[in-house]
């Protein structure tokens, strides 16, 4: 009977059951690893879920990462790690699994004391073991420190001098802290502790205070945009927190600009510097908030401001000696040894006003404040296109170089449509009162500063046709023409000059007809008919660094002097 039961060899139902196991095997090698991958992935989210609260709840500043970029031990467990989480604030690093037992074990760096203390004391150092930086040496044998494959060796969070094992037994326990190289550039916490005591008794004299830092003491406030340019901004504030007080770190996206200066009124007067990390677009907003400052009676406590390039043109960046653009080439403590070294000047800033046609009792003109230029013609249409498709898709555009790619993809295309031809027949152009006439053209670019368009000196120029060196800080605008985007490529690669228009203290130009493209450092918008106006606003304090020299800057000033020699 069983015999009977079973299928025959080759019966149609045996070859059902074969083709049921080899569909249910097949399920099975499908299905697993889409589970096994769906479980890990749930199980990764949860424990970012929890690594996150505890990185909330921690007084230290943690961020985790997949690699770190040297050999690391953890500070806990002193096994060997690569990846795991790293403080940016004391540089303390640790394996995942430790980050509890490091928040308790740990002290991370304060910003304040938490004893009353009335007096500048010293402070003693504080000490983390291990994971001192490559080619450092010991302040106490002057012989490299951690050379050994092991967590070896201490380092000092504010001074950041480092120590061997042994020297740091026989004669470093007590010994005080002197801030290390960037002594002058810190807010001790100590001297916040005090400020707090201060205006807790309702004192406000800050002098006698400082004077006991010395008079070289210039604190040094970070403002970083961690979005600009090739969104370097987020590392940056890291390492700058590491080197310096965490208090002078802002990043703007989050603090604004007029609030983080407010840190200047508890220094002494005329000593705060500022370093704009950041494109000219957050340059000009720290710039903003400064006059702010001004208005609210604080003149005494304007800081000078240094810039370090992370955008795409940085012509004003380029213009104060900082360079053309930041991709980490130097090390961020070279960066503050430069900031150190920058000696103060004045840059011109202008209002320029624009009021449209028709609207001039019912509404109330346009007011932008400018730096560096302002244009209107085939730069500021490409400027326009650039900036309505980065805000359709902001994460295409985090390279400079992509960026300056769609630039020149919009430059060619307006070779061949040339939407700005005839500007001359659209507009009038007075200097200083007086009407010029205007050959024809297809852009006019009112300058403030030396470059232009990504690193060109168009003011210049080149050959035979030199002119003198413009200047950002004598209160005159120089006025070029351009005959259209191929003339502008020319330019920056030095094949042609601008048509030099002249130059003035009052700009005032009236759109007669049509809509223009128009823009305000790099700040494009399309304009109907209207009269725009540019007039002298008020002066920033700037630093300069005089180290960073183009080749540009090396061959005009040379030019001023033949021309000086032959005078």
């Amino acid at each position: 009977m069983e015999a009977e039961r079973r299928p025959a060899p080759g019966s149609p139902s045996e070859g059902l059951f074969a083709d049921g196991h080899l569909i249910l095997w097949t399920l099975c090698s499908v299905l697993l690893p889409v589970f096994i991958t769906f479980w890990c992935s749930l199980q990764r989210s949860r424990r970012q879920l929890h690594r996150r609260d505890i990185f909330r709840k921690s007084k230290h500043g943690w961020r985790d990462t997949d690699l770190f970029s040297q050999p690391t031990y953890c500070c806990v467990c002193a096994q060997h790690i690569l990846q795991g989480a790293f403080c940016d604030c004391c540089g303390l690093r640790v394996d995942e699994g430790c980050v509890r037992k490091a928040d308790k074990r740990f002290q991370c760096k304060e910003i304040m004391l938490k004893n009353d203390t009335k007096v500048l004391d010293a402070m003693p150092h504080h000490w983390i073991r291990g994971n001192v930086p490559l080619c450092s040496y010991c302040m106490v044998c002057k012989q490299q420190c951690g050379c050994q494959p092991k967590l070896c060796d201490y380092r000092c969070i504010w001074c950041q001098k480092t120590v061997h094992d042994e020297c740091m037994k026989n004669s470093l326990k007590n010994e005080k802290c002197d801030f290390g190289e960037f002594k002058n550039l810190i807010i001790p916490p100590s001297y916040l502790t005090s400020i707090n005591q201060m205006r807790k008794d309702k004192k406000t004299d800050y002098e006698v205070l400082a004077s006991k830092l010395g008079k070289q003491w210039t604190p040094l406030i970070i403002l970083a945009n961690s979005r600009s340019g090739t969104n370097m901004g987020e590392g940056l504030l890291g390492e700058f927190r590491i080197l310096l007080n965490p208090v002078q770190v802002f990043d703007v996206t989050k603090t604004p600009p007029i609030k983080a200066l407010q840190l200047c009124t508890l220094l002494p007067y005329y000593s705060a510097r500022v370093l704009v990390c950041g494109g000219d677009g957050t340059v000009g907003w720290v710039l903003d908030a400064v006059d702010d400052m001004k208005i609210k009676g604080q003149e005494k406590y304007i800081p000078q401001v240094a810039v370090l390039p992370l955008g795409t043109g940085n012509d004003l960046s380029n213009t104060l000696g900082w360079g053309t653009g930041y991709a980490g080439e130097i090390p961020v403590a070279q960066v503050l040894r430069n900031v150190m070294e920058a000696d103060g000047i004045k840059l011109d800033r202008w209002k320029v006003q624009v009021t449209n046609k028709g609207y001039y009792n019912l509404r109330k003109p346009k007011e932008f404040t400018m730096n560096n230029y302002f244009s209107v013609g085939p730069d500021a249409l490409m400027a326009l296109n650039f900036h309505a498709h980065r805000e359709k898709a902001p994460s295409l555009f985090s390279s400079r170089i992509l960026n300056k790619a769609v630039y020149l993809f919009y430059g060619t295309k307006d070779c061949l449509v040339q939407e700005c031809k005839d500007l001359n027949k659209k507009v009038e152009l007075e200097l200083d009162g007086e009407r010029v006439a205007l050959p024809s053209l297809e852009g006019i670019i009112v300058l403030n500063i030396g470059y232009w368009g990504g690193g060109c000196r168009l003011w210049e120029g080149m050959g035979d046709e030199t002119y003198p060196l413009a200047r950002h800080d004598d209160g005159l605008l120089e006025v070029v023409g351009v005959y259209g985007s191929f003339h502008c490529a020319q330019i920056q690669v030095k094949l042609a000059n601008p048509f030099r228009i002249g130059q003035a203290h009052t700009v005032r130009l009236i759109l007669k007809c049509s809509m223009m493209p128009m823009q305000v450092d790099g700040e494009p918008w399309a304009q109907g008919p209207c009269t725009v106006t540019i007039t002298h606003k008020t002066h920033a304090m700037m630093l300069y660094f005089s180290g960073e020299q183009t080749d540009d800057d090396i061959s005009s000033t040379s030019d001023q002097e033949d021309i000086k020699e032959t005078e």
